[in-house]
């Protein structure tokens, strides 16, 4: 179960006693134990992942450079452009 760091919990009523704050040493050795859990990916699984972003990025710049273009365009015909 987490530990609130806050210096109030929300939902209390106001009468009740404040909790004290975490100290640093407490919040540093919480955020080793939770980077523990985490499943980090392996060499693979990342160069997958980057390429799949990279890709997704590279046809995202395309579909938005061909619009622009497009757009462009058009606006040149109606407006007329030298």
């Amino acid at each position: 179960m987490a530990i609130d760091t806050h210096s109030e919990t929300a939902g209390k009523p106001s009468g009740e006693k404040k909790q004290k704050r975490t100290s640093p040493a407490l919040f540093y050795r919480q955020v080793v134990n939770e980077l523990r859990k985490v499943i980090w990916p392996t060499r693979k699984d990342l160069i997958t992942y980057t390429t799949v972003v990279l890709v997704f990025v590279l046809i995202m710049v395309a579909i938005v450079s061909g619009l622009d273009a497009l757009f462009t365009e058009g606006v040149l015909r109606i407006f007329g452009g030298s």
